[in-house]
């Protein structure tokens, strides 16, 4: 099936700009990459790619090919995705990224039924808190916390994710309870260094506030400040499902709940295409099933919808559509 791999090659050449990406993607040397598309340009008699010193980009031949390659290539895994499933259930391999912290606490229990669920299925999964480039590094979807940014990828929500201040006992004996979000400036400020957005912002009244605490203690890690948080070393804000089972147990208290902070989403995102792989499809629709009804799953969230207490405002409502809270890369906090 030469012809249908110097198509993968082309369409890799092109979404990663270079012969060596892609081969790179592709787990293939550089020299393989260049000789295939070299194959496809002569069987068609035209230029596909354009090649300069500032790297590879598609002629115009080059990208209607690409279309068309793409549209084969999605062809081909449905038909065999439609006969497997005829043979009894989805078979081939998910390759996933998800979030360490919320990926080790919720997402790899659903994992284990999804393998339950489709024994022929092989699942390759990164936990990781790197911001993944899913065409590149050739995965078939991740699943990410925060607003998303890159808007050539397709995403489903699947349910909100929200996040406090909390803080220990002690810390509170020893430095008093902020009574409002200005109050937080004289306090020692537990800081997360996985965005570019360290502000800590609130809702207050019908306008949004920004504070940043000064703090000494900075990690990119959620579990790293909740363990800090509950020595008394300062205040930090989490999202809930790390938080809530310490605040469960009595070692944080979520303070400041009846200033809302903006709620972010748990999305499932894929590379561009309008075809949805089976083996993708079956991971939202578990996803789905386990997280976008009832947040059991944060204890929270479920004590404030008990007692009708709002812990997240959507800023969607009242930013323009390209507003982003830069959460995205706050995948575990």
């Amino acid at each position: 099936m030469s012809e249908l791999d110097d198509i993968r090659s082309l369409i890799a050449v092109v979404e990663t700009g270079g012969f060596g990406r892609a081969g790179k993607s592709l787990g293939l040397s550089k020299s393989i990459v260049s000789r295939r598309i070299a194959r496809l340009e002569a069987d068609l008699g035209t230029r596909l790619l354009s090649r300069t010193t500032r790297g590879v980009s598609p002629t115009e031949a080059g990208v209607e090919f690409k279309a068309r390659g793409e549209r084969i290539m999605a062809d081909l895994v449905e038909a065999r995705e439609s006969v497997a499933q005829q043979a009894g259930g989805v078979t081939g391999r998910l390759r996933l990224s998800m979030p360490l912290s919320f990926g080790s606490r919720h997402v790899a229990p659903v994992l284990g039924e999804l393998a339950r669920r489709h024994p022929r299925l092989e699942l390759d999964v990164e936990a990781s808190d790197r911001h993944v480039d899913l065409i590149a590094e050739r995965f078939d979807a991740a699943i990410r916390i925060g607003t998303l940014k890159d808007s050539s990828l397709i995403a489903r929500r699947i349910a909100p994710i929200l996040a406090g201040v909390v803080g220990s006992p002690d810390y509170f004996a020893r430095r008093g309870r902020p009574g409002s979000p200005a109050e937080l400036v004289g306090h020692d400020g537990l800081l997360y260094t996985g965005t570019t957005t360290p502000d800590w912002t609130f809702r207050v009244g019908k306008r949004w506030l920004s504070v940043r605490p000064p703090g000494r203690l900075r990690s990119d890690s959620g579990e790293t400040l909740m363990q800090w948080a509950s020595a008394g070393l300062g205040l930090a804000v989490l999202p809930t499902f790390i938080a809530s089972d310490a605040i469960r147990s009595g070692a944080l208290e979520h303070i400041l709940w009846e200033y809302p902070m903006p709620e972010h989403g748990l999305y499932v995102v894929r590379p561009p295409g309008a075809y949805v792989p089976g083996k993708v499809r079956i991971l939202i629709d578990l996803l789905a099933e386990h997280f976008g009804g009832t947040p059991s799953w944060d204890p929270c969230q479920m004590a404030a919808r008990e007692r009708g207490i709002a812990l997240g405002y959507s800023r969607a409502q009242e930013e323009p559509a390209d507003f982003d809270a830069e959460a995205a890369e706050h995948q575990s906090a």
